[in-house]
């Protein structure tokens, strides 16, 4: 089985482009596993907003509470594309994902901070594979880039998915 990694930023809109892109194309390929790579496009001290270090945390806490993923994507996307949510505190990702895992159980893991090195490795990965622009996606030596200000086509990702 190949695995595909995924770069992508919640607060990027190219990049919620690609993840629909990549959800409706990636039925066609069994034989891909896709290794989700959240990354901090903008990672503090830099002064651009809003920071998603905490969401990009929420990936993993999702997971490790068996959350419906698809469920948590769209979630994360509409609260900082659609509905402008301040991610950067933890009670309004909590609500935000009330109907999705245990927001109890949720904010623990968070407070622990028990994903923040997983997301610093994550943007490190990113660096390493000449990542600048998101989504990325890095497969068999080979990768496709977003272009700044553009993004993905669909045609370049189905490309791509077919080796």
């Amino acid at each position: 089985m190949a695995k595909m990694q995924f770069f992508y930023d919640y607060m990027c809109p190219y990049c919620k482009t690609g993840y629909d892109y990549l959800k409706g194309q990636i039925v066609n390929h069994p034989e891909i596993e896709v290794d989700w790579r959240p990354i901090e496009s903008h990672p503090e001290p830099e002064d651009y907003s809003p920071h998603t270090n905490l969401v990009c945390q929420s990936y993993y806490i999702a997971r490790e509470l068996c959350a419906d993923m698809d469920d948590f994507h769209d979630a994360m996307f509409r609260a900082i594309l659609v509905d402008g949510q301040d991610v950067e505190k933890p009670e309004v990702l909590c609500d935000v994902l009330k109907d999705i895992v245990d927001a109890t159980k949720f904010r623990n893991i968070l407070d622990s901070k028990k994903y923040a090195k997983q997301v610093a490795a994550n943007n490190d990965l990113a660096e390493d594979n000449g990542v600048w622009f998101v989504p990325a996606f890095r497969m068999n030596g080979k990768k496709l880039d977003a272009k700044g200000g553009v993004g993905i086509k669909a045609k370049e990702l189905r490309d791509f998915l077919k080796g």
